[in-house]
């Protein structure tokens, strides 16, 4: 059979997991042509639905997705506790257009081009005129959105409009630029985000678009593009939109942050969830990443001391910074909340006992076991199980948009157009506030009184570390920023514990990891080998030979 190139390569026409019955027929959907899938005689356009609900599953997954690692992994968050992990080929500088770790390249055009099926057919099908424009603005949304996880990836793509190939067409297409994509994604966002659900949605629409995921989107698109990577020359006016998106959302008033930092990622509904991808109840996430010595748990995510050392104390004040009471003898007391709620440390209580991370404790016993490389587990994202006996299955929907990101959006533009002005201080301690910082009589919730808008950067871009911790933030923020060639070439450090005879511990830094990034090349991946191959119009880029 003649292979389609990659780029519409594994388009299956309808790769949905439901199967249904229509008429007499009871298969599969993925198996069910076109014309039956939009059909003028499905009254209740239960296939179409079914078709775009599909579309939604092209969404990212989270958690433990690339290769059974976080893409943290990729960065100075953390290490994998398995030896050869690809994920770290991103901080290794193991990467090429053969090994590409994270390579969604036909997973967001699989997405693309179902999107424009769906555009193209749904008009067949008997749906009120209401609901064909509501699910062809999902559909629109869902093709942008598409786009932008090529974008951020590869830089300039290929935008094949509403264009559906066939086995005889040519595919041989050539990049358009980032800013060409770019300009295309906001301008199918600007066209339905008056179209969407409204952004306070009923239960049975959750996890469906709405008008608070399309401006999301437009948020975190304006802070990539007013970012270094995108704008070298700071214009200034970039930074503008960047915040005027954000305020956009903000002002919606639909949206506001959880009470409860820890409950948040394990919610269905919650005042802070802008849009998430729904997924089945289970214990992956504690199985995959919980420390090793208890009945289950494969230890897989190891969080590095450069992570631990960038959470501020309980008072807001930095470790090393003057006033925090920080103590290196007993370093992870009166710490940020967030702390105790991202990461797992020696004596932290889980399944009713404390992790014992030193040499020879029972959660890194050593010997060829996997185990922690850092000293460290990850805590978040899991149930609360400090008190239970074993796990229990848990919402584990992936968080795609929540309100903190628009509230970090919002200070980071201000603060490059106007400095550390009060819609600045206001969006940070509204951030520092819920995550338990004592502020006592600071109103300032630790940050200094006279701050300028080079410390108020930095001190945003750390908030956004520590908070958005493991959520897929970090791997593109340190290259937007372009800082990676900074951060990614400092070695990964973690802690070595020993358990005293008096019982106390003894802690030691060491480094664990290397860390390689070559600023000529890495900000952008590679393009897939198979893509050049299949392609003679298409560009690797710069740096890339093969």
């Amino acid at each position: 059979m003649k292979r389609i190139k990659n780029i519409i390569t594994g388009l299956s026409l309808l790769a949905i997991i439901v199967s249904c019955s229509k008429s007499q027929e009871k298969e599969p959907l993925e198996r069910i042509g076109e014309d039956l899938v939009f059909d003028n005689i499905d009254k209740n356009a239960d296939y179409a639905k079914q078709f775009l609900n599909g579309t939604y599953l092209q969404l990212p997954d989270g958690y433990n997705r690339v290769l059974g690692n976080f893409l943290e992994v990729g960065t100075d968050d953390a290490v994998s506790s398995e030896d050869g992990s690809l994920v770290e080929g991103y901080r290794t500088g193991l990467v090429s257009g053969q090994n590409v770790p994270d390579n969604q390249w036909a997973r967001n055009y699989t997405g693309i081009r179902r999107a424009n099926m769906f555009l193209s057919k749904i008009d067949i099908v008997p749906a009120t005129p209401e609901l064909k424009i509501q699910w062809k603005a999902e559909a629109r949304f869902l093709r942008a959105y598409f786009y932008f996880e090529l974008v951020k990836r590869w830089g300039g793509v290929p935008l094949i409009g509403d264009k559906i190939f066939g086995l005889n067409d040519n595919v041989n297409l050539k990049r358009n630029t980032a800013d060409e994509c770019y300009d295309y994604i906001l301008s199918e966002i600007e066209a339905v985000k008056d179209l969407l659900l409204p952004a306070a949605v009923s239960d049975q629409n959750i996890g469906r678009a709405n008008k608070g995921a399309a401006l999301a989107l437009k948020s975190r698109i304006l802070l990539y593009r007013a970012s270094p990577l995108s704008n070298p020359n700071g214009d200034p006016q970039r930074w503008q939109a960047a915040a005027d998106a954000a305020k956009d959302l903000m002002q919606l008033g639909n949206y506001s942050l959880g009470t409860d930092f820890i409950a948040l990622f394990n919610a269905v509904k919650n005042p802070e969830i802008i849009f998430m991808k729904e997924q089945g109840q289970s214990q992956n996430v504690e199985t995959n990443n919980g420390p090793i010595g208890y009945t289950v748990g494969n230890g897989t995510t190891s969080p590095t001391q450069n992570l631990v050392d960038a959470f501020p104390m309980k008072n807001g004040k930095m470790p090393m910074e003057a006033g925090s009471a920080y103590d290196a003898a007993n370093p992870y007391a009166g710490r940020d909340p967030r702390f105790a709620a991202t990461i797992m440390f020696n004596t932290t209580k889980w399944l009713n006992r404390p992790v014992e991370t030193f040499n020879g404790g029972l959660d890194r016993p050593g010997g060829s076991r996997i185990q922690t490389k850092t000293g460290y587990y990850l805590r978040k994202f899991m149930g609360k199980f400090e008190s239970s006996g074993s796990y229990s299955n848990q919402n584990h929907h992936v968080m795609l948009f929540r309100y903190a990101e628009i509230l970090l959006n919002y200070a980071e533009a201000v603060n490059e157009v106007n400095g550390p002005v009060a819609e600045v201080m206001n969006a940070i301690t509204a951030i520092r506030k819920r995550a338990g910082i004592n502020a006592g009589t600071d109103a300032r919730y630790g940050i200094a009184a006279e701050i300028s808008k080079d410390q108020m950067r930095s001190l945003i871009r750390n908030e956004r570390r520590v908070e958005m911790a493991f959520e897929e933030q970090r791997f593109w923020d340190i290259r937007r920023w372009k800082i990676a060639e900074q951060v990614l070439n400092t070695p990964l450090k973690g802690v070595n514990i020993v358990k005293n005879v008096d019982g106390t511990f003894s802690y030691t830094i060491l480094d664990i990891a290397p860390a390689v990034f070559d600023a000529s090349k890495n900000y952008l991946f590679p393009i897939p080998y198979s893509e050049i191959q299949t392609n003679p119009n298409m560009i690797q880029n710069p740096g890339y030979t093969y």
